[in-house]
């Protein structure tokens, strides 16, 4: 654990920054958990300048949790396309259909009720906890986990618990969103990957070519046309990756396939 001292100053180092730097960003403006939870799936392995667009062009189209739980799927895809992983904006559909049926459309505000639900990990709960609810809780993303081992000179393999102890030991008091969105920009703008050498945890492998690349592509097709003939696709596509996709795809009902013909719904 921090002493009083070396937590005080970390603390002040860090909001002082901030103060004067901090990024401009929409989902800041806002304290609704329904949104807060937009934002942070969106954000899941995406970059914030690629979210910016597509996270107010959503919450235009979809400002709750009733809107978007009665979404027709090609439109909700429509919204959707571009950003990659589609089975997010799925399981954000499912979720938006739970607390709606279960809690009159409210997003709940503890971690227990949070973790049952779709497309939520103990992340996701954790961020909306802290930028909806100013909820002391530790939010450790990749940039945070970054600056922890930077600023008090821990060793890489550091186990994310301990690094989640220490995250949670320096959360000011009442000061929770404030000191998460500091963190992170501080993360990302000072203590950048560059300038430590400090590696991610996980690194995404090349985009285009891979089963990702595919998927997306596949969702784009959908979106133009009602249905394609699997056939055809083949000629745009390596049969036997197409294949592996399609039927990873149906497993999580993005598609119906009948009769070797591809269709949204």
């Amino acid at each position: 654990m921090l002493t009083s001292k070396a937590k005080l100053l970390f603390q002040k180092k860090v909001l002082n920054w901030y103060k004067k730097n901090k990024r401009d960003l929409p989902w800041r403006k806002t304290r609704n958990p329904y949104t807060v939870l937009v934002s942070e799936i969106m954000l899941q392995q995406t970059q914030v300048d690629r979210v910016i667009g597509y996270y107010l062009k959503f919450i235009d189209r979809f400002p709750d949790t009733l809107t978007l739980s009665r979404a027709r799927k090609r439109t909700l895809l429509s919204y959707w396309s571009g950003l990659g992983y589609n089975n997010r904006a799925l399981n954000l559909q499912k979720l938006a259909q739970i607390v709606c049926k279960e809690n009159n459309g409210i997003i709940p505000r503890n971690e227990q009720s949070l973790l049952k639900l779709p497309g939520i990990g103990p992340y996701t709960a954790h961020a909306v906890l802290a930028f909806a609810f100013n909820k002391p809780v530790p939010v450790l993303d990749t940039n945070i986990r970054r600056v922890l081992i930077y600023e008090f000179s821990l060793d890489e393999k550091t186990p994310l618990e301990e690094l989640k102890a220490l995250a949670l030991d320096c959360i000011p008091e009442k000061k929770s969103r404030i000191w998460h969105n500091a963190l992170m920009d501080y993360g990302s703008m000072v203590v950048t990957a560059r300038k430590t050498g400090i590696a991610p945890l996980s690194k995404q492998g090349t985009f285009e070519g891979s089963d990702r690349w595919v998927r997306g592509n596949l969702v784009k097709l959908l979106l133009k046309s009602k249905r394609i003939s699997v056939n055809s696709l083949t000629t745009q596509f390596d049969e036997n990756q197409l294949r592996h996709v399609i039927n990873k795809m149906l497993k999580e009902k993005l598609f119906i396939l009948k009769n070797e013909y591809l269709s949204l719904s």
